[in-house]
């Protein structure tokens, strides 16, 4: 899931600050869910896809 964050990310032409100042999220918090350092509740997770333009289910499923 961890990959498909930053990819999702980095599709929509995003970086972290510009992410957290749509959301209102800290940068460390979006740091830390990308490395795995926290874990994102459903939803933060929904926030992010709607943001990306993905489908939830897109960071859900295996590759």
């Amino acid at each position: 899931m961890l990959k498909k964050l930053i990819a999702a990310r980095e599709e929509a032409g995003l970086n972290q600050r510009e992410v957290c100042g749509r959301l209102g999220f800290s940068h460390s918090f979006l740091s830390k869910c990308e490395t795995g350092e926290r874990r994102i509740d459903i939803m933060e997770l929904l926030q992010l896809a709607k943001l990306y333009g993905k489908r939830p289910q897109y960071f859900l499923g295996s590759d």
